[in-house]
């Protein structure tokens, strides 16, 4: 069982950078794969990116490429999503979930969520 609290979101002008954590609790974190999603009202939710167990394998969805970045240290159960060049259009609830095996992008692939945090850009 995996606990997973995110933080870090907020209210940003466009252009910004906001950093997201995602903090988790009970065993054996550094076996599970991670990733960060984002929805908005009445949309299914979107991949973000992924990250291996061990953080030596990223992927990016289009949309995000060149201005995310996906990290983890397994040392303090914590994966982050470093968010440059933000855009109005990345608003979003974003949400960090983990699975056991290998990455996936998609999202009912994952065994565990957290509550989500509320990223918004103004323009």
């Amino acid at each position: 069982q995996v606990q997973l609290v995110e933080s870090g979101g907020g209210l940003v002008q466009a252009g910004g950078s906001l950093r997201l954590s995602c903090a988790a609790s009970g065993r054996a974190f550094s076996t599970y794969a991670m990733g960060w999603f984002r929805q908005t009202p009445g949309k299914e939710r979107e991949f973000v990116a992924r990250i291996s167990w061990s953080g030596g394998n990223t992927y990016y969805s289009d949309s995000v490429l060149g201005r995310f970045t996906i990290s983890r240290d397994n040392a303090k159960n914590t994966v982050y999503l470093q968010m440059n060049s933000l855009k109005p259009e990345d608003t979003a609830v974003y949400f960090c979930a983990a699975r056991s095996g290998g990455p996936s992008s998609t999202y009912y692939e994952f065994d565990y969520w957290g509550q989500g945090t509320q990223v918004t850009v103004s323009s």
